[in-house]
């Protein structure tokens, strides 16, 4: 029997993962202290794994896929296929940044200033390395959580923390001096894995539901009738990505006219449409665009 061993991030981009199996078709149920959640696919079987961790099972072959932040990747120095790029995270579609934070009233203002001064962070090796490159010494140890915390406590000079926004960074009176990398969701394969032709054509599935469902994340469904003496000018302010599509009305000179929009156009859209005649607009949302 084939099976695809797949592995979902446990923590902060759990939830986000979740939801996105489910716009792509799949229900995956979790339960309390449970590490193997059910999915309604037979040829499947899921593991939660921590993020930072998800890299290493799949180079060894614990899992055959997974699911992990490229940063973590790099930081593991991990041997495995990269399948695709997922522009998804656990509070949007912008990628993640590893940047590089002092006290507000430091005097450090750029890599430089570190030399000789001490860091704290999850990403050791990265950061290591990072500086390595750049001859810049300084001593990097690894914290286990509240970061941001190391440089308050003066337990560290400066930190090299994950954020989207900054603003927990900056709600711990702290200042970003420099990015070292941007990182987004990836899913990473198993060498042989990737190999075997059967286990190849269910991660490719599971990349091409994946990719329709995060093209339809900002995107919604909108049709409307409109007569068929203004159609030419209502098209003209449909921003649609393909051709809309229009069908005619039985027995009526009226049209049927519906297309895929951004869905931040809608609230300015709607009120044009209705100056130029359209009718009975519906706006519905979409799981996939493929």
């Amino acid at each position: 029997m084939n099976l695809l061993k797949f592995g979902i991030p446990q923590g902060s981009l759990e939830k986000a993962t979740l939801r996105l199996f489910e716009k792509s078709g799949w229900k995956i149920s979790t339960a309390a202290r449970s590490y193997f959640p059910e999915i309604n696919d037979n040829d499947m079987k899921c593991s939660l794994l921590r993020a930072q961790e998800m890299s290493v099972h799949v180079e060894n072959g614990n899992i055959d896929a997974g699911l992990t932040g490229r940063d973590w990747t790099e930081e593991n120095e991990s041997d495995v296929v990269t399948v695709a790029d997922l522009l998804y995270s656990k509070a949007s579609q912008n990628p993640a940044r590893w940047v590089l934070a002092v006290a507000g009233d430091s005097d450090i203002k750029e890599l430089s200033d570190l030399n000789g001064k001490k860091i704290a962070t999850e990403m050791v090796n990265f950061t290591k390395k990072y500086f390595a490159q750049r001859k810049i010494d300084v001593n990097v140890s690894f914290s286990w959580g509240t970061t941001e915390a190391k440089v308050v406590t003066g337990l560290a000079d400066a930190i090299v923390e994950v954020t989207e926004t900054g603003s927990t960074i900056r709600a711990h009176g702290l200042k970003i001096i420099h990015e070292l990398m941007q990182s987004n969701t990836i899913l990473i394969a198993n060498k042989n894995s990737w190999k075997d032709p059967w286990k190849r054509r269910k991660i490719e599935q599971i990349v091409l539901l994946f990719n329709g469902a995060l093209k339809a994340e900002n995107m919604v469904g909108l049709k409307m009738n409109v007569p068929e003496k203004q159609l030419q000018d209502i098209i003209k302010v449909l921003p649609s990505i393909t051709s809309p599509t229009v069908a005619n009305l039985l027995q009526s000179d009226w049209l049927s006219v519906e297309v895929m929009i951004n869905r931040e156009k809608v609230r300015d859209l709607i009120p044009q449409l209705i100056g130029k005649g359209a009718k009975g607009i519906i706006e519905y949302p979409l799981n996939k665009v493929i």
